[in-house]
């Protein structure tokens, strides 16, 4: 199986070397070229991705922004020949999705949005690793959603690079939870460690909780801000919720209202418990 990649940041690098690990043949093009050489000369990659040789791929992910995606997709489609899967791993699927089916359809190729659940605090090639998606959960969006044979090749392309769970899903349905699992977690972190009291000497004095609330606080602003922009509507729902949640918590702090406070904190380890169960059923 050959492999194409198109961007060779932190998860297209990752792709690289976890395919690249497995013994299929890996082509990538980077934005800035130095970094394919050094791919190259590393042997985490075999050769430049070009519009002459996509036609020898079997799948070509484009690990680079939403926007870069549509770019590419609009400048290459119709260089691509018919058999060839491209599949994006764009953190947001609607405008991207819609962009490459249709090029797709147009120009007889097969176009899938993904999204790989995997990830680091830092980001660029050197920080990629062959092994960080291993035992990792894939988003699936499919141009049709019963297409089992095509669900069946994203699987096997798929299986090489570590991922075990697959979630197949609409664009819509993929941005409405990716706005809550993800997007929101990262706001509110950022925001949180905000607090002057973060800064206070007797702040050492801290446990996992503090740790595990703040690791993804230390994110990329430029590629957050397009991500956040681009699911604004899904994201302010998401926001707006949890602050009229955390009103009810700020009204009962004020008022000293005891039994409020224990109902309040009862409601949110039983959704807890809701959620674990639901999780593994």
């Amino acid at each position: 199986m050959n492999i194409g990649v198109v961007g060779l940041g932190l998860i297209g690098g990752s792709l690289a070397k976890a395919y690249k690990k497995k013994g299929f043949r890996v082509l990538a093009w980077n934005r800035n070229k130095v970094i394919t050489d050094f791919a190259k000369m590393s042997k985490d990659i075999d050769g430049d991705l070009t519009r002459e040789n996509l036609g020898e791929c079997d799948c070509i992910f484009l690990s680079i922004t939403t926007g870069g995606a549509i770019d590419w997709l609009k400048e290459n489609a119709g260089y691509i020949p018919e058999g060839v899967l491209v599949m994006d791993c764009c953190g947001i699927k609607r405008k991207v999705c819609e962009t490459g089916f249709r090029l797709a359809r147009e120009n007889g190729f097969t176009f899938v949005g993904g999204h790989p659940m995997a990830g680091k605090q830092v980001g660029g090639f050197k920080n990629s690793s062959g092994d960080i998606f291993e035992g990792s959960v894939f988003a699936i969006v499919p141009p049709d959603m019963n297409d089992i044979n095509l669900l069946t090749r994203i699987k096997k392309i798929l299986k090489p690079a570590g991922f075990t769970t697959f979630a197949v899903m609409t664009a819509e349905e993929h941005d409405e939870i990716i706005a809550y699992t993800s997007q929101m977690t990262h706001l509110v972190s950022n925001a949180f460690i905000k607090s002057k009291t973060a800064m206070s000497q007797n702040a050492k004095v801290t446990g996992g909780s503090f740790r595990d609330f703040t690791r993804v606080a230390y994110l990329d602003e430029n590629m957050w801000t397009e991500l956040f922009l681009e699911n604004r509507d899904n994201l302010i729902y998401e926001l707006e919720t949890l602050m009229g949640e955390l009103e009810k918590y700020m009204e009962a702090l004020k008022a000293g209202d005891e039994g409020k406070l224990k109902e309040l904190l009862a409601e949110g380890k039983k959704r807890k418990e809701e959620v674990e169960c639901s999780a593994s059923s």
